[in-house]
């Protein structure tokens, strides 16, 4: 898939719209060769996905032997409109939190007190964090509008086929 064949699809409104919801779900392959898919928060930056974790996750340890992630964003509602992203990882250790993390985790429903002891425990606990930088390689939305599922679409096609010829 080119570049702005996956920027086309990244700038659709459906698109924009699911990369800013609270979470999503990064599929990658464990040390020990078996798949693992996390929920996680992220926050687009609008030409990467940029997702935060602790220094001694264990998925960092899968992402330096393999930096190749998929990830999901999807709705809970009928129709489901559903992001799929492929793409390579850069892992970026920092001191500190990053401002991202403090950015991802911003629209919970939090009261400002909350908010303030949320930020003031989360500074306590970690020394360090590494910023898990997601650049997409590949891309698809499925809106059940205007694209479906590869293997929908063709079954739809197999039909229009068959009512043609009759």
């Amino acid at each position: 898939m080119t570049q702005s064949e996956i920027t086309e699809v990244l700038n659709r409104p459906y698109s924009k719209e699911l990369l800013h919801r609270d979470m999503l779900r990064m599929a990658y392959v464990a040390k020990d060769g078996t798949p693992r898919a996390v929920p996680i928060a992220h926050t687009w930056n609008g030409e990467q996905v940029v997702l935060c974790t602790s220094t001694n996750a264990p998925k960092l340890h899968a992402l330096r032997a393999n930096p190749v992630v998929a990830l999901t964003i999807d709705t809970e509602v009928h129709p489901p409109k559903v992001l799929l992203i492929r793409g390579t990882v850069e892992l970026d250790e920092v001191d500190g939190i990053p401002q991202e993390y403090l950015q991802m985790n911003g629209s919970y429903g939090m009261s400002a007190e909350q908010r303030v002891e949320w930020e003031r425990e989360v500074r306590s606990l970690y020394d360090g964090m590494v910023r898990i930088v997601v650049t997409p390689t590949w891309a698809k939305l499925i809106d059940f509008e205007t694209t479906l599922p590869s293997a929908v679409q063709e079954l739809v096609e197999r039909r229009s086929a068959r009512q043609e010829a009759v």
